[in-house]
């Protein structure tokens, strides 16, 4: 994997004055990724919404690590309920299509 599209995590904690070990504890937790190439760590790009959301669970709403992994798993549930009730949803109005022809 290139280094040039990941994030350096000590920059990132930097910009978000945010401790190191935050990040640490997210990945204890399963929750985010560490790269590390050359004795340093990064983090994939991909991964940054759902880590500024974690953030600001934390450090503005006081959420706790236990908390924030229970609702990180709560929020993917319902997002793949979502996308399987839109495929479902899709499948009926095909049917209801090939009813009416």
């Amino acid at each position: 994997m290139n280094s040039k599209n990941l994030i350096q995590i000590k920059q990132f904690c930097l910009y978000h004055e945010i401790e190191n070990t935050f990040i640490t504890e997210l990945n204890n937790y399963g929750l985010v990724e560490i790269i590390i190439q050359e004795e340093d760590e990064y983090l994939q790009p991909e991964q940054l919404p759902a880590i500024e959301k974690m953030i600001r669970l934390h450090y503005d709403l006081k959420i706790n690590l236990e908390g924030i992994d229970a609702i990180y798993h709560l929020l993917n549930k319902i997002e793949t309920l979502q996308q399987n009730l839109t495929a479902t949803q899709n499948k009926l109005r095909l049917f209801e299509q090939h009813q009416i022809e």
